[in-house]
């Protein structure tokens, strides 16, 4: 009898322990990120996540563009050895509508710094890099104006070049937004052909022209958060 009892307060024991609403042990977790998510505040920096093991390139959602900005060029690069999207490219007109005085002159600025270097202030080939060829590059960059190479080149296929690179010059995609790509094109066209501007394409998208309201934005001009992104 009195070997039962014992028996039976430790089954009442383990049952009572069992039931207790403290756990005196976590368990292990296969994924705590997956488990426990981290909180992160918009805007917050971004430097301390390596340093507690968080895993993050700071690059938009796939598949997102920023507020006002334009979408991103319709046609994907062409593989080695391939130009079918270089000259269907020609078929693509500029989609943001003739700039303005104020528009026009930050197109200038943008040009400059990121393409005088190269073809010339004067877009004449003769930049720095080049020098008449006395510089560092020996190559002789493209002549935008005065070559009728570049002077007949439609639109859609300049903004290839620039996105995606062509020939000695890589891509700009990473340094220049899509609205700010179509605004050097814009510019470059305007020097062509004796200065006159190019008229604005007939099927502007109905956001072309709230994004070239902002052209200091995006890549190369200042902070970009992902938390800026919207899907479309």
């Amino acid at each position: 009898m009195k070997k039962l009892s014992i028996i039976s307060v430790l089954v009442m024991s383990v049952i009572v322990w069992s039931c207790s609403d403290v756990r005196r042990s976590p368990g292990k977790t296969y994924m705590p990120d997956m488990g426990y998510s981290r909180a992160l505040e918009t805007y917050a920096p971004y430097d301390t996540l390596a340093k507690q093991g968080i895993k993050y390139n700071r690059l938009p959602v796939a598949g997102t563009i920023k507020r006002n900005e334009l979408l991103p060029f319709p046609l994907t690069a062409d593989k080695a050895g391939d130009t079918a999207n270089y000259i269907a490219a020609m078929q693509i007109a500029n989609p943001l509508p003739a700039l303005n005085a104020v528009q026009m002159k930050e197109a200038e600025r943008l040009y400059l710094v990121n393409c005088g270097i190269c073809h010339g202030t004067a877009l004449d080939g003769n930049g720095p890099l080049y020098n008449g060829g006395n510089g560092p590059y020996a190559a002789a960059p493209a002549k935008l104006v005065g070559q009728a190479k570049y002077e007949n080149m439609p639109e859609g296929q300049m903004m290839y070049s620039v996105t995606y690179g062509r020939g000695q010059m890589g891509s700009y995609a990473s340094q220049l937004s899509t609205t700010q790509r179509w605004m050097i094109i814009h510019y470059v066209k305007s020097k062509q052909g004796g200065g006159k501007q190019q008229p604005a394409a007939k099927a502007a998208p109905a956001d072309s022209a709230a994004a070239v309201k902002d052209p200091g934005t995006g890549p190369g001009t200042g902070p970009q958060s992902t938390a800026d992104t919207t899907k479309k």
